[in-house]
């Protein structure tokens, strides 16, 4: 009788054929290395977060699978009514639907343990963070004093914001840089709650910005507060020069592969380095 192979190896085998028949699909419906990745990310973020939260309380909506800690149980109706509501309108304003018959949201109930789950620094602050197909909250009751407070839950909280980081992700599959899905999120959180970040700039005088090649490569490395900025002024820029529906349009040329220059490029009819020079000049006349 052959020896029963460890339960590691029968895993790691099982994944190794999730893995090829996964890059498979993707390949024969015409998926790019992006997508393909995409794919890739959102089963190891999906398997990650099904064994750190096995054994935590589960609540389900119509669009959600809300995994929670038992502290956590009395704001549960607050998420998930916040949670519903966000989903109606940004799928609304952004004109899709995600292909997700439950989309996960992991309530955690301090700083320290979701910044732990993304191996950040304790010190690390967030009231949300969309990751591979999954959005992670900190719990209301860690920022608001009143559970009850639906309103301010929903206008100042993470759920419109990170719904609309997974809309991007779905609707470009996958293939979208931070500048573009963080202007395009913040966007949308404003036009359906009404909160918008103050500028980093106390006065005209102290203005700057990046050029867009280096936002796109060095997002995390710049200035935040003005890397965030910069980004909600591009997708401003777009809207108000070429009109909202650009952004669906930029957002389906990405999902069929192209860069970010070359999406724009597509979609606004206009060169890329041209879009760049003018975009430029409308910052500067802020």
């Amino acid at each position: 009788m052959p020896a029963a192979k460890p339960s590691g190896y029968v895993a790691f085998m099982l994944f190794a054929i999730a893995l090829v028949l996964l890059s498979y699909f993707l390949f024969k419906n015409g998926g790019s290395l992006a997508q393909i990745k995409q794919g890739f990310f959102r089963f190891m973020v999906g398997q990650e977060t099904s064994l750190r939260t096995g054994t935590w309380e589960k609540f389900e909506t119509p669009h959600f699978n809300i995994k929670y800690q038992p502290v956590d149980e009395y704001c549960v109706s607050l998420i998930s009514e916040a949670a519903e509501e966000a989903y109606i309108k940004v799928s609304e304003q952004m004109g899709g639907r995600t292909h997700f018959q439950s989309i996960t949201i992991v309530v955690y109930p301090d700083n320290a343990s979701l910044a732990a789950s993304f191996g950040w620094d304790k010190n690390e602050k967030a009231l949300g963070v969309y990751w591979g197909g999954t959005i992670r909250i900190l719990s209301p009751h860690a920022w608001l004093a009143n559970p009850g407070m639906q309103e301010r839950f929903f206008k100042e909280g993470p759920m419109v914001h990170e719904l609309a980081h997974l809309m991007v992700d779905e609707m470009s599959r996958g293939n979208y840089n931070r500048w573009w899905t963080e202007g395009v999120a913040q966007y949308t959180e404003r036009i359906i709650t009404g909160f918008e970040f103050s500028s980093p700039f106390r006065k005209r005088g102290d203005l700057y910005y990046y050029q867009l090649d280096n936002l796109e490569k060095n997002f995390d490395r710049l200035e935040q507060a003005v890397a965030y900025w910069e980004s909600l002024q591009a997708v401003d820029y777009i809207v108000g020069a070429y009109g909202e529906d650009k952004i669906n349009q930029i957002l389906n040329r990405l999902s069929k592969g192209d860069t970010m220059p070359r999406a724009l490029e597509n979609a606004l009819g206009v060169d890329y380095a041209i879009f760049s020079l003018d975009f430029y000049r409308y910052l500067e006349d802020q």
